[in-house]
Order: structure tokens, then sequence, then C-alpha cells
């Protein structure tokens, strides 16, 4: 009986030494670059009309918007001086070439100064300062009173451009977690608004750091949707009208959980994802996929 426990215990533990490898594989093996190690906690990129990368950091950084080279090298910084950075946590553009930044972090469900900038399309700013529009916004079904824990479902960390909107996608705090992120849509001008409700999708049931979206990208054709999770991508296609969630579903496993918050499309079959940096113990790379694959 011993023997043969040990041997279903041998056998069980190569199995999970062989999911981990696979996991690091999958990861690794769609590295491109390591990001400049001034982007540690790199939370939004995205590619200006030219093809150059830009990058924003998450909370308690500067209120800089940064170019990265082809190396992933900081090659030049942008100051929004009208801005404060709470928490920075996505990047998304108009068809203009516009940049929105998100600064609507909302750990605690509590946030009351939720916030949108707009600024010019980079490769138009000329200076190493520039002054943004601004957004302010709330969701038009949240109670800011004293949330309950069943009802922290306004965390946001991924937004998206769409036919001249702005479409949120909130990554959900729950107690018990139940899985749903909320897509609400608002307008991309100045202004004090109230986020209305679309629709809702369920990631999954249980593993939240699994399941939080934690960022989102629309392809250059506005003919697929990739919401960002901590090792998944789930990309969605055929919607109806701007129900994103009505579309086809594939889920793409990315392999082992890093803190990924950022993604982007370089073309319509080609997604740029970025994790931030652990300690320098892993992550703070930049990693392509090829959905053709």
């Amino acid at each position: 009986m011993k023997i043969k426990k040990r041997h279903r215990f041998l056998i069980a533990s190569i199995i999970v030494l062989g999911i981990i490898i696979w996991k690091v594989y999958l990861n690794y093996s769609h590295k491109l670059l390591s990001v400049d190690e001034r982007l540690g906690e790199i939370s939004g990129i995205e590619f200006d009309k030219h093809g150059n990368l830009w990058a924003i950091n998450d909370s308690g950084n500067s209120t800089e918007i940064h170019q990265l080279d082809t190396l992933g090298k900081l090659v030049r910084s942008v100051d929004i001086i009208n801005a404060k950075n709470i928490d920075w946590e996505d990047l998304t553009q108009d068809d203009f070439g516009h940049f929105f930044i998100g600064d609507f972090g909302n750990n605690k469900n509590d946030r009351r100064d939720l916030t949108i900038y707009k600024i010019e399309n980079p490769i138009d700013l000329k200076t190493a300062q520039t002054e943004a529009e601004i957004i302010r916004f709330k969701f038009i079904d949240q109670n800011l009173g004293n949330p309950k824990d069943s009802l922290k479902n306004f965390d946001l960390e991924a937004f998206v451009f769409y036919k001249g909107r702005l479409y949120l996608f909130t990554k959900n705090r729950t107690k018990p977690f139940d899985g749903l992120t909320n897509l609400y849509r608002m307008e991309d001008y100045a202004s004090n608004q109230k986020a209305q409700k679309v629709s809702s999708f369920q990631t999954c049931k249980a593993g939240k750091y699994q399941c939080w979206i934690t960022g989102a990208a629309l392809s250059p054709n506005r003919k697929k949707l990739a919401l960002l999770g901590s090792n998944k991508i789930w990309l969605f296609e055929n919607w109806e009208k701007d129900d994103f969630f009505s579309g086809d579903l594939k889920e793409i496993d990315l392999g082992l959980i890093t803190q990924k918050e950022a993604i982007t499309f370089y073309n319509d079959s080609t997604l740029v994802i970025a994790d931030e940096n652990f300690k320098g113990l892993f992550g703070g790379n930049i990693y392509t996929y090829d959905l053709n694959d």
C-alpha cells in the first residue's frame, strides 16, 4: 500500500510539474522584450498612428505618458500638467488618434473622482508638456454610501473607444465572488457623466485573480475585442450593435499567472501585452500573440 501511495504521489508530482513547465513555456515563448525599469508598474499601452508604442504607469507614479523604442527603452515622456495619477489603469485612442487615459482604478469601490484624460495625438505634441480635456464620471447604478461586499463590481482597469463612445469593463471584487464583468458606455468629451450599463459577462465562477479584467483593446478594423486577465485573453467577434458580449467568444491561455495589465493590437491579428515587474523576479516584459496561430 505504501509503495502504491508513493507511486501515486510521484505521478501526481510529475503531472503538476509538467503543467507548471507548460505554463511557463506558454508565457515566455511569446516574450518580445523587457521593458525599461522606469515602467515597472506598466498599466496601459497603445500604438500611435506612426506605430510608436506609448505606455503609462499606475497609481502613485508620475502624470507622464512614455514612448518606448523597439528595444523597450524609454525615449520620450510627455507630462500632462493638469492631471493627477490617483490610479491610472488603461489607454485607448479614438479614430483621430487622440489618447484617453483612464484614472479610474477603484479597489475599494468608493471613489467619487473617476476621471478620464483626453490628450492630443502624441505624434502631434512638440513639447514635453500638454494639457488634457477632463471627463469625470460615475456609474449610474452605484451606491457610494457604504458598498456591500456582494455589490463591489465598480473597480475599473479596462476601456476602449468604439464608434464615438467609450466603453468600460469592470474588475469584479464581489464577495462571494460571482465572476461578472459589467460593460458600461459613456461619451468621449469633457463633461460630468453617468456611465450607462449595457450588459454583463461571466469570466468564471471562482479564482478571482484569473478572472479579473485588467485591460482591453479593439483591433484597428474594430472587429475584435480582447479582454485581458492575468493568464487569459477573452476574444470577442461578431457582436450586435455595441454589446460586445453578444458576440462569438474564444479563450486564449497565456500560461503563467503574472500581473498582466496592458494590452493593445499592433494590427488586426497581432496582440501586444505587457506585465508589471514583480520585485525583479519575473514580469516587466512585452509579449506578442499572433491570433492566426
